[in-house]
This record gives C-alpha cells, structure tokens and sequence, in this order.
C-alpha cells in the first residue's frame, strides 16, 4: 500500500541530479513572513517569481575555447631565431641574411607547429598576392597536366599559389579570365601559345614567362623551351639511318612557333640527305585526324611513302590504325613515330618510337623563372634536352612495298 502522505524531511531522500540541474528541488517551499527567497543558481531560469513547475531548467552547453592561434612569435621561440629571421625564412628571402641550419630550424617549428602565415596581412604589406596564373591549352592531354603539376610544385615551395586557367577554345589562344589582373596576380607563365593572346594581362604590366614560344619574342620578360629541333633532328636522323628516303609529316595544324619550328627543321634536315622527299599533310590534334591525314598520304598518287613523322603521339595512334586499315604492317611496311612519349606511346601494338618531353621538369623550369622575374633576378634558362625513345614502330623500310588491301579502297572509317 502506498501512502498519500509525502515523507517526512527526516526520511525524505535527496533528489537525483542530471548533467545541467542546478541541485535546486524542483519544487520550492511556499516562502512565508520573513523568510528570504530562495537561492538561483546561474544558468537557471528560476527566480522569485517564477512559477513552481518540476524539474529544473538545463544550461545551454558551451563550446570549449578555440586554441590559441600560433604565432610567428611562436615559431621564433621554438627554432631559437628572430621573428625577423622567421619572416625572411618563410617569405624565401633568407639565403645570404640566414644560416641554412636556422632556416631549416625555421621550417621544421613551422611544420610542427602547424603555423599558417597571414596571407591577407602579409600580401597586403608586401604589395603582393603571391599568387601566378598557368594559362595552358587544355587539360584534356597528359602533357599539360604534367606541365601543371611540375609548376605547382615550384610554387607551392616558395610558398606561391598557382590559378590554372585553360584555353576556352582547347587549342589556341585564352581570353584574359580577369577583369583586375594586376589587382588579382603577380605574374604569368603561358604554355604553348601566343603571347598577344595576353594583351589585357600584358597592359597590366604583369611579369610574363612564356612556354615553348619564340625566344626573340620581347613581350615576354622570359621563355623557356624545349629543345624541339633536337628532337626533330634525332627523328629525322634515325629514320634516314634506317634507310627511309620517301617520308610524310603528318603536321599539327595549328598555329604556333613550336610546330612551325618541326617543320622548318625537318625541312632543313632532308633537305641535306639526296634522294630524300617528303610530303607534308596538315592534321588537327586528334586520333580521328591522323587516321585520315595518314590515309591520305598513304593513297595519293606516287610512290607510298615508307615512313609517317606525327608531330605527336596521338596523331601517330591515329596514322597506325590507318596503316593497318589499309592491309599494312607497322613497321614492316610503314614505320610511324610521335612526338611526347605520352603513355599512348606504350599502350599501342606496336609501342611506338617517339621523342620523350620532359613535361613534368619544363613546368618547373618555367615557373622557378618566373619567380626569378619577380624576384628581380635573371632568368635565362636553356633549352631543356629531349630524348629519342625508339621502340617498335620503326624499322628498314621493305623492298618493296606491299599492295595495298583492295587497291585503295579501304576509307579511314575502316568501312
């Protein structure tokens, strides 16, 4: 039997507490004459006056306090140096005012730290964004992606971001992507492509370092290439070596100094050799280009030619589809070489004979002379050497040339 009667204080037991309660019973004594109002605890919504209802209120939680942010301060304390020397170290300006062992000293506190600079005081102290632009064709082959990533290295190392900025049109030349670029940037490196194609970034009076362009071009304060006509040369040469007399370039069609530079050099290249010909067949940059500029001058009129120069590999993926199309044998009959040593190059049957470009180390050249441009240093760079690859794609040519599959009936299409 349970009785009506609450307990007396004496048997009355306290209440249970929550996270949050105030301790306070939920229900207060009627105050009388005389008798003070009971206490409130903070972070309570008792009081005086307010009504007696159970339970008690819960104080709204509280975040735990953010950790301090650290400080260059902080980074000084830990490596043993200067704030100025930590400023001079992480700003890259510290060779010649600090010793190598306190820069490295420098960068292990900041890593271990975790300390961040303040890029918005810093840039607006120093007048400077720390912030460049690659401006690139496209991103849709490997080799500008490569040139990117060789780029952003260099730059995430001297502690500068890199905004990456495609051509619109893919192949050609990239409308100016800022209103202020002066306010926005602190330099420009083109890949591959015009440098009047930059006029609003040119007026603008940012430092401009141009990729695989013409060297005497003086709008921009620096260019840096490969060595194209080597590569062109060794092609030339070790197809000549093997006997091959009768050649076609297929040629990019673009217009641009470095596929001019192809053509003029291996012009100048055959031009040396008696007896050598070569015809020469425009073609856009794609796999179903080659397929029918090789098509086509492996079925004109005349003599076949024995030996198809791409001017890079995805043109010769297409002229080696084209060869066997045809009832040809690649490099029995037809030998083909590219030009990038992409990964295409090894993907095909045969693996192709093809220049390799160093993608990767011609991005870093090319941003670490920008960064010597807007240090105010020199920046002449060299041409960065290329190399032959010779793979299965090229042999001596036949003695004589096998029929065609049909006559020359077989279209590019395979069909």
């Amino acid at each position: 039997m349970t009785s009506d009667k609450a307990p007396t204080r004496a048997h009355r037991e306290p209440p249970r507490r929550t996270p949050g309660e105030t301790g306070r019973p939920s229900a207060a004594p009627a105050a009388g004459p005389g008798t003070p109002p009971p206490p409130v605890t903070p972070g309570t919504s008792g009081g005086p006056n307010a009504p007696d209802t159970p339970g008690s209120s819960t104080a709204p939680p509280t975040a735990p306090p953010a950790a301090p942010r650290t400080t260059s301060r902080d980074v000084a304390r830990a490596a043993g140096v200067s704030q100025a020397a930590v400023s001079l170290v992480l700003g890259d300006k510290w060779r010649g005012r600090v010793s190598p062992a306190k820069a490295e000293a420098v960068r292990a506190a900041a890593r271990d730290l975790g300390y961040r600079p303040n890029l918005a005081a810093r840039n607006l102290r120093m007048g400077s964004t720390r912030t460049v632009l690659l401006v690139v064709p496209a991103l849709t082959t490997e080799f500008f992606a490569r040139v990117y990533t060789g780029a952003a290295r260099v730059a995430a190392d001297h502690g500068f971001g890199v905004v990456l900025y495609p051509s619109p049109e893919g192949i050609g030349p990239a409308r100016d992507p800022f209103a202020s670029a002066a306010a926005t940037l602190d330099g420009v490196l083109a890949s591959s492509m015009a440098a009047d194609a930059l006029t609003a970034l040119r007026t603008a009076g940012l430092p401009l370092v141009m990729l695989d362009s013409d060297p005497d071009d003086e709008r921009a304060a620096a260019t840096v290439n490969l060595d194209i006509a080597g590569g062109v040369r060794q092609l030339a040469a070790h197809l000549l070596g093997l006997g091959h007399r009768r050649l076609a370039h297929l040629a990019a069609d673009v217009d641009s100094w470095t596929f001019a530079l192809r053509a003029r050099t291996l012009d100048a290249a055959l031009g040396e050799v008696p007896g050598a010909v070569l015809r020469r067949e425009p073609a856009e940059l794609s796999v179903a280009a080659g397929l029918h500029a090789a098509h086509t001058v492996l079925t004109g009129p005349g003599p076949r030619p024995t030996a198809l120069l791409c001017d890079d590999d995805i043109l010769a993926a297409g002229a080696l589809k084209a060869v066997r199309r045809l009832g040809l044998r690649v490099p029995e009959d037809v030998s083909v070489t590219g030009f990038d040593d992409l990964a295409l190059a090894v993907a095909v049957e045969p693996e192709l004979t093809t220049v390799r470009l160093p993608a990767e180390e011609f991005g870093e050249a090319g941003m670490r002379a920008l960064l010597a441009v807007l240090d105010g240093g020199p920046a002449a760079v060299p041409a960065l050497p290329v190399e032959l690859v010779a793979r299965g794609s090229t042999a001596p040519p036949s003695a004589a040339g096998a029929p065609l599959r049909n006559g020359n009936a077989v279209r590019p299409g395979g069909r």
